[in-house]
C-alpha cells in the first residue's frame, strides 16, 4: 500500500472579474467560500458538484478556466 499514489483530482481555475459591492449577502458569502475577495484574484479548486454550484451562483462575478 505504501507504493500506491492517489489519483489526482481534476481542478478548475476560478478568477474574480467583478466586485461584490452592491451584491446580495449570499453572493458575497459565496465568493468568500470560493476563496476570492478581490478582482483579479484566482484559485485552483477541485472540480466537484458543490464547487460548480457555487460558481453557478456567482457566474456573473467570476471567470472559469479549465
Amino acid at each position: 500500500m505504501a507504493g500506491k499514489k492517489k489519483a489526482e483530482a481534476a481542478t478548475i481555475r476560478v478568477t474574480q472579474t467583478a466586485s461584490p459591492i452592491r451584491r446580495t449577502k449570499n453572493q458575497r458569502a459565496t465568493l468568500a467560500g470560493l476563496g476570492l475577495n478581490r478582482i483579479g484574484r484566482h484559485r485552483e479548486l477541485v472540480d466537484t458538484p458543490a464547487v460548480r454550484g457555487m460558481i453557478a451562483k456567482v457566474r456573473h462575478l467570476v471567470k472559469v478556466d479549465g
